[in-house]
C-alpha cells in the first residue's frame, strides 16, 4: 500500500492525504536534500533511524522552518505522518533499540531482558503500569488485555532509568495512545487533556477537552518533555 493510500485508510480526507504525499516526494525532499540530509527522495528511504534524522535535521533548516511555519505545520505533519507509515510498515526500529540493549556494555547482562520487556511494553514494566493505573488512565476502561504500556518521554529520548520508570508510562486505550505517541495530543500540569489543532476528526476518536488523567508529581517533567517536544502546537 502507497503512502497515500495509507493516509485515507488512517482517516486522512484525500485532499490531505494528495497534500502529505506530495509534499514529502517534493518540497520536503528537495529541502532534505539541498541541506545534505540525504542523497535520495524521502519517499525512496525505508530506513527509520534515517528518516528521523532527515526530520530532526530539517528543524534547523530556515526555508523549512519558514514554510512549515506559515503552512501551520503541514510539512512537519507530513513528514511525522510519513515515518509513522514507514514504521508500521517495518520493525526496522524495535529491532534496532533491541540490539542497541544487546550491545550496551553499560547494562548487566541479568537487566537486558528488563529493558527488552519495557521497550516492546510487556513484562515487569507493563506489569509496574498496570499495577499504578489498574485500568486506561483517560477513560477508565478496565480490560488491560487491550491497554497499551507506552513511555511518555519517548523510548528513544530517555536515559536507561527513565526508560524503566513507572511514571514515565502511561496506560492507555490504543486510539489514545497512537493520538498521544503522534504528538496530538498531551496533558497539562493538572492532567487535563489538550488536543492539537492538526488531530482530524477528534470526536471520533473519543477526544473532548473535558477529559483527564490523575497527575503525580513525578510525572511532571515527562509531561513538560512531551508537551515541548512531542505536541504537535
Amino acid at each position: 500500500m502507497n503512502f497515500k493510500d495509507w493516509l485515507i485508510q488512517v482517516g486522512k480526507s484525500a485532499g490531505t492525504a494528495e497534500k502529505y504525499s506530495r509534499a514529502v516526494a517534493g518540497v520536503i525532499s528537495r529541502w532534505a536534500i539541498d541541506a545534505n540530509l540525504s542523497t535520495k527522495y524521502i519517499d525512496q528511504v525505508h530506513s527509520i533511524t534515517e528518516l528521523v534524522k532527515i526530520y530532526d535535521g530539517l528543524e534547523n533548516v530556515d526555508i523549512y522552518i519558514e514554510r512549515n511555519k506559515h503552512n501551520k505545520n503541514i510539512y512537519s505533519c507530513a513528514l511525522k505522518a510519513f515515518i509513522d507509515y514507514r514504521r508500521r510498515e517495518s520493525s526496522e526500529e524495535l529491532e534496532h533499540d533491541i540490539n542497541d540493549i544487546l550491545k550496551d556494555r553499560s547494562i548487566k547482562a541479568a537487566d537486558k531482558t528488563s529493558f527488552i520487556s519495557a521497550r516492546v511494553g510487556q513484562g515487569k514494566y507493563r506489569s509496574k503500569l498496570i499495577s499504578y493505573w489498574g485500568k486506561c488512565a483517560l477513560t477508565g476502561y478496565s480490560d488491560v488485555r487491550i491497554l497499551v504500556a507506552s513511555h511518555i518521554k519517548p523510548w528513544r529520548d530517555s536515559t536507561h532509568a527513565e526508560r524503566l520508570d513507572p511514571y514515565n508510562g502511561l496506560l492507555l486505550l490504543p486510539n489514545f495512545d497512537k493520538a498521544f505517541d503522534l504528538g496530538y495530543i498531551t496533558f497539562t500540569e493538572k492532567g487535563l487533556l489538550n488536543a492539537s489543532e492538526f488531530i482530524e476528526s477528534p470526536r471520533l476518536l473519543g477526544i473532548n477537552k473535558k477529559m483527564r488523567i490523575k497527575v503525580a508529581n513525578e510525572h511532571q517533567d515527562y509531561l513538560a518533555y512531551h508537551r515541548e517536544n512531542i505536541f504537535e502546537k
